[in-house]
């Protein structure tokens, strides 16, 4: 059967939410009621700079993108930065991730920008497996510093 990818839409919520809540459990992260809500508001609102792709086989949602534009300075131009990239456990090694990865490199063409980027746990082997066949490892290391959160 063949995958299908296209944008998310106002009646892929719950089978978006099942495959969401799958990848926050892999990343161990605890996926709240008010942070999926969040985000679905932001992929379905058409002036939010994050966005949203789903893959599809047959009728059933089995895989998700969440990208955004970002500013790159020293470039002079813009890139996509991928956020989350999940597929479902069942369709993994079945060109999933690689349709979706495409289909957000597309859209980085189509928008005339000069990146896709992205990041994945360092022990992620079977992800960096799918994008070291698309894309190029690249030499940065990433820093984090937590803030608190307002209101807390």
């Amino acid at each position: 059967m063949s995958i299908d990818v296209r944008p998310v839409a106002d009646g892929d919520f719950f089978a978006w939410l099942d495959l969401y809540e799958k990848y926050a459990e892999f990343y161990e992260t605890p996926l709240t009621d008010q942070k999926a809500l969040l985000l679905w508001s932001w992929l379905t609102a058409p002036d939010h700079e994050e966005d949203g792709l789903v893959a599809i086989e047959g009728e059933r949602l089995v895989g998700l993108a969440h990208f955004r534009e970002f500013a790159r300075p020293l470039e002079g131009d813009r890139g996509l930065f991928l956020d989350d990239l999940y597929v479902a456990d069942e369709n993994r090694g079945k060109g999933v991730g690689h349709a979706l990865i495409e289909a957000v490199r597309q859209r980085a063409v189509e928008r005339g920008l000069g990146v896709v980027q992205w990041i994945t746990a360092h022990d992620n082997r079977t992800a960096q497996n799918v994008y070291d066949s698309v894309a190029s490892r690249t030499s940065w290391v990433t820093y984090e510093i937590d803030l608190p959160k307002a209101g807390v």
